[in-house]
């Protein structure tokens, strides 16, 4: 689960981390009011989206007046932003921080994030502050560095004295730097972050160490730990389809492509986005049932896929080991009938009760194409559509 940096900064905040002051805004005149809270002489106006890219396109505008705030917020509030992480249709923006302004001397990058190869927590760091991290990783990739913290033994003298060289920090900021990340590390864990990005984190000119953003991500798995965090969800900033398939406990995820996929295993899930891939169509989604998916959850999948405009034709791959074949041909029959079956539809079941499963699509009359095997299926279901189109 994803937060706005107005609520990252929050719970930064809350943990001890150095942070500009600053006040959420849902309206123009929430701006006003919150530029003139804070006190001049320079206001940041920034966009709330969960995106990144925001200054690049025209989401985060420093000022010197109330009435540019009041100008800009006017301009930014409700608007489209498109950048490289919302895709072409970008994201509306409901909401606003206004934030007191940073004389900025330097600025670095510094994420904290799980390194599934160490099980542990890495924090990386370069001095490239304020750039994309892929740019500089795929440019300059000597520029950055990574250092993991043993879970046992928390955050150490060595891990601050590497960071601090890797940034070239001098003495005073690298007694600022040790407060610091220990008070990170210790809100990443406590809140079970799954990532953790601040980006510039700033040495102002009166030789300070602040964080200027923040970008927060959360376990979805541990929230029912934290329902503060929780409560901080924006489901405006969620696709429609996502949030139905989280009733369920569905893992789905939207795409851009035509192809619908309803697979239980999430190894199997990709391996089937690979294959349609393979013979030149896109997949819609990721959607992955799991393995013990009652009638009901299939029904309910089923229907989340054909919720969605842009699916030309729909590909459900069932390898029944826990998860029965007979189950998902029930769901796909009942979720059928309830919404109709505009677009083709190939089913490819194998495994428990497989035969019992095809027997039931069988007989239920509907116009399914059965496969063999994925290969088969990935071929019938693009050829379908591309028919179709």
């Amino acid at each position: 689960m994803n937060i706005h940096e107005y609520q990252a900064k929050a719970v930064l905040r809350d943990f001890g981390v150095p942070v500009p002051r600053g006040i959420a805004a849902f309206s123009v005149d929430d701006a006003v009011k919150a530029a003139n809270e804070l006190g001049g002489p320079v206001w940041v106006v920034k966009a709330q989206i969960h995106a990144g890219g925001r200054g690049k396109a025209g989401g985060v505008k420093v000022v010197k007046s109330v009435d540019d705030v009041k100008t800009e917020s006017a301009r930014i509030l409700h608007s489209t932003l498109v950048t490289h992480q919302t895709g072409p249709k970008g994201k509306q923006v409901n909401r606003l921080y206004i934030e007191e302004g940073s004389a900025i001397a330097k600025e670095f990058y510094l994420s904290m994030l799980v390194d599934r190869e160490t099980s542990r927590i890495a924090i990386v760091v370069s001095t490239e502050g304020g750039m994309n991290i892929e740019e500089v990783a795929h440019d300059t990739p000597e520029k950055i560095v990574t250092v993991t913290v043993d879970p046992v033994a928390n955050i150490c003298p060595h891990h601050i004295r590497r960071i601090s060289k890797a940034l070239g920090l001098d003495a005073d900021l690298q007694k600022q730097m040790s407060p610091l990340i220990t008070n990170l590390y210790k809100a990443f864990v406590d809140t079970d972050m799954a990532l953790l990005e601040i980006n510039p984190l700033v040495v102002t000119k009166d030789n300070k160490l602040i964080c200027l953003d923040a970008k927060v991500g959360f376990d979805g798995n541990a929230l029912f730990r934290h329902p503060d965090i929780a409560k901080l969800r924006d489901e405006s900033e969620e696709d429609e389809k996502e949030i139905e398939a989280s009733k369920y406990d569905l893992n789905y995820i939207a795409l851009d492509g035509s192809i619908g996929c309803m697979v239980n295993g999430a190894g199997l899930a990709m391996a089937t986005m690979d294959i349609i891939k393979l013979y030149g169509s896109e997949p819609a989604n990721f959607l992955d049932v799991g393995g013990g998916a009652t009638k009901e959850k299939v029904t309910a999948a089923f229907k989340i896929i054909t919720s969605d405009p842009k699916v030309k034709g729909i590909l459900v791959n069932i390898f029944g080991g826990i998860m029965k074949c007979d189950i998902i041909a029930e769901g796909v029959v009942a979720a059928v009938k309830d919404v109709g079956l505009k677009v083709p539809l190939v089913v490819r079941l194998e495994g428990t009760n497989v035969e019992l499963g095809r027997k039931i699509i069988a007989e239920s009359k509907l116009n399914v194409v059965s496969a063999d095997d994925l290969d088969d299926a990935a071929q019938k279901i693009v050829k379908a559509v591309k028919e179709a189109a």
